[in-house]
């Protein structure tokens, strides 16, 4: 999906760096659960923000948890976003798991009811959905999560479809891989995402199921007109997604090496 860390790390920001684990005999890495795998990227970043980070404070200080949520806080500054107080002290994960990871993670062809179950299980609402999934303001997506949309779906745009169609062929495999960004804007963080949904120019099925008829149409448009809301919306929400049953006190450890356990 993309190259940029930003929309590497929005989504796993509240979670306990269990995606960062290397496979081993007795690790299913989620870095190959279906959502993840050859679009999660980065990892070689974390891994130096994490040594610089322990020359500082040593070693079993900073949780490679820890650094994935301010390094989202952070780099969605940098990218011309809000800010937000990142809550500290979580502690890694010692395992992974790719089945949970598959099960968890919301897909790009989910319709909205989908989208809204699979957040609700985390304890996130449809504003949550919304405002999170605005996010994708940022970085790329791969053919094959789009291609199908590009080709059948009647709730897009016609010279969108056809500019995807020609990226995306629909017998060609070899073009799965291809990247199309997220918004035109793919390097700042802005309000276009919402703008394009109006327009039915969501690159995702998943992104297009916010505006269509849903509850969430409201929210939509709110945000596509109202960047101060988007970013005090998008701040709160990223908070409550860093706070979804974070490892602290005994349980878990802080890593030495992000991509293994100690």
């Amino acid at each position: 999906m993309t190259v940029s860390l930003t929309y590497i790390i929005l989504p796993i920001s509240g979670c306990d760096a269990s995606v960062l684990l290397d496979p081993t005999p007795t690790i299913d890495s989620e870095k190959f659960a279906g959502a993840n795998n050859n679009s999660a990227r980065g990892f070689e970043v974390i891994d130096q923000i994490k040594e610089e980070v322990d020359k500082v404070c040593g070693r079993a200080v900073v949780s490679c948890a820890d650094i994935l949520a301010v390094a989202a806080r952070d780099s969605v500054v940098a990218l011309g976003g809000p800010w937000w107080n990142v809550r500290l002290g979580r502690r890694d994960s010692t395992t992974a798991s790719r089945t949970t990871a598959n099960t968890d993670l919301p897909a790009p062809f989910m319709d909205l009811n989908a989208l809204t179950s699979t957040f609700q299980k985390q304890g996130l609402d449809a504003k949550d959905l919304v405002v999170l999934s605005g996010g994708h303001t940022l970085g790329f997506a791969q053919c094959f999560t789009f291609k199908d949309r590009a080709h059948n779906d009647s709730n897009i745009h016609p010279k969108f479809a056809k500019k995807l169609q020609s990226l995306c062929p629909r017998t060609k495999s070899e073009s799965d891989s291809n990247l199309a960004k997220l918004d035109p804007t793919s390097t700042r963080f802005d309000t276009l995402y919402y703008k394009n949904l109006l327009k039915q120019k969501g690159l995702l099925g998943s992104d297009q199921a916010l505006f269509g008829g849903g509850n969430t149409d409201e929210l939509v448009r709110t945000y596509s007109e109202d960047a101060n809301t988007f970013w005090k919306d998008f701040a709160k929400s990223m908070v409550k997604m860093g706070n979804i049953k974070p490892l602290t006190g005994n349980i878990g450890q802080v890593r030495h090496n992000c991509r293994r356990a100690n």
